[in-house]
């Protein structure tokens, strides 16, 4: 008689997860795979109102989801809402900012903005999450939606690049940190997703031709190509993965 292994669980049933940028994109994304397997979802965003939207089609499903207005750049608020509203066992932060610019271009108030969202906020949300965990003694998984710009450059991209980059370094020391508590901590990476966020570039025939040619697949992403990335880093079929990041890139980082 042979033992044969089982696969870990992917459900998230009595798990509690707090999604930040949910009111579009890859945050809702993220969220709609987590309720669908069970989590009860914080909804998390700077558009309320949008997020109660979402919240009401997501219990015609049958998914549990309640909502909260966030600014991740308010840092001392990020605080308060998430130790009033956790301990979370799962965070999935996709706000972001960019402003694209050549480099000579850049200046002091576009370069702020971007680092207090991308840099500045997604660190002091992550280590406000963690502490909820500390507190309470519970393992988890945090996750920051990063991008295959953490890893290369890009045109147009200098300060959108330094804080993506950053962002992966801190997760990794954040995950050295956390690991004793079974606190994981992750990015995932995409490339170009089909977003609000990414349809000025997708929309230039010239930019459009540079970003295939890089993907080896050949096409864009969609939201659903990161749905299996955050169901597996946020469940327990990757409790042995942390301080990594999640390549979701068509191949651009593979040369």
């Amino acid at each position: 008689m042979i033992d044969l292994p089982e696969i870990p669980s992917f459900k998230l049933t009595g798990k509690k997860a707090l999604v930040v940028g949910a009111s579009s994109g890859i945050g809702l994304a993220s969220a709609c795979a987590l309720a669908s397997e069970g989590a009860s979802v914080t909804l998390a965003s700077r558009r309320s109102k949008d997020l109660e939207k979402i919240s009401n089609e997501m219990s015609l499903k049958g998914w549990v989801s309640n909502c909260l207005e966030m600014d991740i750049s308010d840092i001392e608020s990020t605080k308060t809402l998430v130790r009033d509203n956790g301990p979370f066992d799962i965070l999935v932060n996709s706000a972001g900012l960019a402003r694209h610019s050549k480099m000579v271009d850049t200046t002091l108030e576009d370069f702020d903005d971007v680092m207090n969202v991308n840099l500045r906020g997604a660190y002091f949300l992550t280590q406000s999450v963690a502490m909820g965990l500390l507190k309470a003694s519970k393992p988890g998984s945090l996750i920051n939606i990063s991008s295959q710009m953490a890893h290369v450059g890009g045109l147009e991209r200098a300060v959108y690049c330094a804080s993506k980059f950053a962002v992966e370094g801190f997760t990794k020391a954040m995950a050295i940190e956390l690991g004793p508590k079974k606190i994981r901590v992750n990015t995932i990476c995409p490339t170009f997703i089909k977003t609000a966020l990414t349809e000025n570039t997708l929309n230039d025939p010239i930019k459009k031709d540079w970003v295939l040619d890089k993907i080896k697949l050949n096409r864009f992403g969609e939201v659903e190509d990161i749905m299996g990335a955050v169901l597996y880093l946020a469940s327990d079929a990757s409790t042995l993965v942390t301080g990594s990041s999640m390549m979701i890139d068509g191949g651009w980082t593979a040369d």
